[in-house]
């Protein structure tokens, strides 16, 4: 439920405002993870010729730039599915819908 305070109350905006802040943080992460759960199992259904199963898929050849290298788009996934005690052969069972029902339960 979402209070809304007026300037009548009194209320300080730091103590409002960290309120707000913290409790819309975990729930933003848990969108972006199921939204990137949700495409990244799309992805994988997809046919091995499709392009953007390719790109995916596709290694850059060469040597990589020094320092740290930079976290990519599949490493996160990687980690999110790990977390959710997922792995790639639970998005192509279409028929025990595991992949599904552990991203909405999140």
């Amino acid at each position: 439920m979402d209070v809304w305070h007026k300037l009548q109350d009194r209320i300080p905006s730091e103590g409002e405002r960290e309120t707000r802040i913290t409790g819309t943080v975990d729930d933003i992460l848990s969108v972006l993870q199921r939204n990137r759960l949700r495409w990244y199992g799309h992805v994988l259904r997809k046919e091995d010729n499709d392009w953007l199963k390719k790109c995916m898929e596709y290694e850059v050849e060469g040597a990589r730039p020094r320092g740290k290298p930079k976290i990519t788009w599949r490493k996160i996934v990687e980690k999110n599915h790990q977390a959710c005690g997922l792995n790639s052969e639970d998005a192509m069972d279409r028929i025990r819908i595991r992949w599904m029902k552990q991203i909405r339960d999140d």
